[in-house]
C-alpha cells in the first residue's frame, strides 16, 4: 500500500542528503577526540555540523551543544546550576503550561516551579507572567517558553516574554524544536538566552539535537552528563558524529529552503482546513485565531473519537497524529488542549496533521479523501441511511 505521511511535528523523514552525511560517516573510522588523521576526519565532520545548526538559529558556532535529542537538550538547560549576566543562579523555574513534557517536569528545580496559564488559543498569558515575576520578590528565574507549541503549531510571544524576564534579571530557555526551520527563530527574533533543537523535527537522523547559547557569558556550573569533557565540557561523552553530520546537512538545507517550504506547507494546510470545514463545518481548528506555524493542523469534529478517526487514516495508509508523539504511543487526553479549556469531550477527538519538506498533493488529496469517507460513514450510521 502506498503511504501518505503527515506526521512531521513527531518526526520528519530523513532528507536524501542528510542520510548521505550519516552514512558516510557511519562509514569512517575515528573519534573526535583523538589527534590523528581518522580523528581529525571525525572533529571536523562535527565542526562543519556545528556551523550550520548555529546559521539555522543565527548563531555563533562556538555556543553550540550537541546532545542525543532535545528532550536531553531541555533537561541540561532547565537547571539550577546556571549563571546569566549578573551571576546569579536562578532559584525558581516558570513554565509555560502548554510546553512540551520533556519541560513540564521542573527538572533540576525539584518542586519550585510555577506552570503559567494561556488564553484559549493557546497563547501565554502575559499578565500571569507579570504576576509571578512579581510573586517572585526578588529571586532569580528562569522562563521555559515554546517558540511553536508541537500539537497546535500556535506561536508564542516568546520576545515580548523574553524582556519582561530579563528585566527581572532572569534567564529565558526557548524549545525552538518546532519552529526552526519553519519560521524564522534566532536569538535576535526570541530574545532567548538559550535554544532547543532537535535533528529529526527538520529532516536530519533521529538521535541529535543541540542546546545552543546567546553568548559565552552563560555557563552550567554542574552539567547533567560529566566524564570526558566533550562539547566544552557541557555534555561529556563520545559525539554521535554520524547523526551529527547529518543534523548538519539537514540544517543547512532547513536554512536555504525555509522560505520555500514554508510558502509550500501553508499552501497545504490552508487546502486542508478549508476542505475541513467544508465537510464538517462543526468542526474546531485549534488556535485558528493566533499566529501559527504553517504547516501545523490540529483540529477535531464534534462526536468523533481521536482513536476512531487514526484508525481510519492509517487503514488508508495516511499518517496523522493525535497530538505529541511522546506520550508511549498512547491517544491520551491532551494537557495542551486542557490548558487552552477545549471541553474534554471535543479534546478527545483531537488530531494533527502537519506537512513538511517531503510534502506533496498527494499527500494532501489522501487526506482530504478518509476525512470525506470517515466523516461520510459516520454519519450516514447515525442516520441510518
Amino acid at each position: 500500500m502506498t503511504r501518505f505521511y503527515l506526521d512531521h511535528n513527531a518526526t520528519s523523514p530523513l532528507r536524501p542528503s542528510a542520510r548521505e552525511a550519516t552514512v558516510e560517516s557511519l562509514a569512517a573510522c575515528g573519534n573526535a577526540s583523538s589527534v590523528h588523521a581518522e580523528g581529525r576526519a571525525a572533529r571536523a565532520a562535527i565542526e562543519n555540523a556545528r556551523e550550520s545548526v548555529a546559521a539555522l538559529v543565527g548563531a555563533a558556532a562556538r555556543n553550540v551543544i550537541f546532545t542525543s535529542g532535545a528532550t536531553e537538550a531541555l533537561n541540561l538547560a532547565l537547571r539550577p546550576d546556571w549563571r546569566g549576566r549578573d551571576g546569579a543562579l536562578a532559584d525558581w523555574l516558570l513554565l509555560g503550561a502548554t510546553e512540551h513534557v520533556a519541560a513540564l517536569g521542573g527538572h533540576g528545580f525539584g518542586d519550585r516551579f510555577s506552570r503559567l496559564a494561556v488564553d484559549g488559543q493557546g497563547r501565554l498569558d502575559l499578565a500571569a507572567l507579570d504576576a509571578a515575576l512579581a510573586l517572585a520578590g526578588g529571586r532569580s528565574v528562569a522562563l521555559a517558553l515554546q517558540a511553536a507549541n508541537n500539537e497546535t503549531g500556535v506561536l508564542q510571544p516568546v520576545a515580548e516574554a523574553a524582556a519582561k524576564v530579563h528585566a527581572a534579571g532572569g534567564l529565558v530557555v526557548c524549545d525552538a524544536v518546532q519552529a526552526a526551520g519553519r519560521v524564522t527563530c534566532t536569538f535576535e527574533t526570541t530574545g532567548a538566552d538559550m535554544l532547543v533543537l532537535s535533528s529529526h523535527k527538520i529532516g536530519g537522523p533521529q538521535g541529535a539535537g543541540a542546546l545552543i547559547l546567546r553568548d559565552a557569558s552563560l555557563h552550567c556550573g554542574f552539567p547533567l552528563i560529566r566524564g570526558g569533557g566533550q562539547e566544552r565540557g557541557f555534555r561529556a561523552g563520545t559525539e554521535n558524529v554520524a547523526a551529527i553530520a547529518g543534523f548538519g546537512v539537514a540544517a543547512a538545507e532547513a536554512t536555504a529552503n525555509r522560505s520555500a517550504e514554508a510558502l509550500r506547507s501553508e499552501s497545504l494546510r490552508r487546502a486542508l482546513e478549508s476542505e475541513l470545514l467544508r465537510l464538517a463545518p462543526e468542526a474546531t481548528i485549534f488556535g485558528q485565531s493566533a499566529l501559527r506555524l504553517p504547516n501545523t493542523s490540529a483540529f477535531a469534529i464534534p462526536g468523533l473519537s481521536a482513536e476512531t478517526m487514526l484508525m481510519a487514516f492509517d487503514l488508508a495508509g495516511v499518517a496523522v497524529s493525535s497530538g505529541s508523539a511522546c506520550s508511549s504511543g498512547k491517544v491520551n487526553r491532551s494537557h495542551v488542549l486542557e490548558a487552552m479549556a477545549v471541553a474534554p469531550d471535543l479534546a478527545r477527538g483531537a488530531l494533527r496533521a502537519s506537512f513538511g519538506w517531503s510534502s506533496t498533493l498527494a499527500d494532501l488529496d489522501a487526506c482530504c479523501a478518509v476525512l470525506a469517507q470517515t466523516i461520510g460513514r459516520i454519519r450516514r450510521k447515525r442516520t441510518g441511511r
